[in-house]
């Protein structure tokens, strides 16, 4: 795992650390309505939340929000790809997840923040006060309930990566990690079926899969001149044979 102290950098995501906001079509006209937890509400309800929300925009490498401090709002990804990591003891960083639209984090936290927020890409957010969104599912039940769904979802998927850290070989990690990104590449636009769209660093990978940066980039060749994959080039990864890469995943 990496230090917080070192910089990383991924090819095509460049920013000028501008961030902009706006309350105009917050919701009416947001990109992602139809795969976020906003995606049960009708008209009217929608209107309700965009009350009081807000449109952000972040560019690359921005933080969002960092570990410990006041959890005061709810973040819905719009566009692009945010990065969650946690701080360890001894300065070393470790990433427990990849965020891409549709999903949305700072639920699951009480006083503060319980990790930090930084975005890989250019990224558009839907910025919520917790403590009145909180209020409306009194008033908009079919949104408590989604966002119930998709926190055991969240829950289900802490398990699996528990697994994949702790009991997979490296060239498991990978292929899980490759197929999960797939499932999440869908949600990106001009991304076709073979494809999976992959913004982040070998070293971001290497945080989230709990291995050095050299074996991850070992596990990247021995997939290519196996004809798994192909690296076309930053930040689209062919798949070559999804069936192999699905039983090496397994563990079979």
């Amino acid at each position: 795992m990496t230090s917080m102290n070192e910089r990383h950098f991924t090819p095509n995501c460049v920013g000028d650390g501008y961030s902009s906001v706006s309350n105009a079509g917050s919701c009416e006209q947001c990109v992602a309505r139809h795969i976020s937890m906003c995606s049960v509400l009708n008209e009217n309800e929608i209107g309700i939340i965009s009350s009081i929300s807000k449109n952000i925009t972040k560019q690359t490498k921005q933080i969002i929000c960092t570990e410990g401090d006041t959890a005061k709002y709810l973040y819905n990804i719009k566009k692009g790809c945010v990065r969650i990591s946690k701080m360890l003891v001894d300065g070393r960083r470790q990433i427990i997840g990849f965020l891409f639209p549709g999903e949305f984090f700072g639920l699951a936290c009480t006083n503060g923040y319980s990790y930090s927020a930084e975005t890989i890409t250019e990224t558009d957010l839907c910025q919520m006060p917790r403590t009145q969104l909180f209020q409306k599912f009194s008033e908009l039940p079919s949104l408590g309930q989604k966002v119930l769904e998709i926190t055991r979802t969240e829950l289900q998927f802490t398990h699996d990566q528990m697994l994949l850290l702790g009991r997979k070989r490296a060239k498991e990690k990978l292929c899980s990690f490759l197929l999960t990104m797939q499932n999440k590449s869908s949600l990106v636009k001009n991304i076709e079926k073979n494809q999976l769209f992959l913004p982040m660093s070998r070293s971001d990978i290497a945080d989230y899969l709990g291995l050095t940066i050299e074996t991850v980039s070992r596990q990247f060749t021995i997939l290519t001149k196996e004809k798994i994959i192909s690296l076309e080039g930053n930040p689209l990864i062919n798949i070559l044979d999804l069936g192999r890469m699905e039983i090496i995943a397994s563990g079979e």
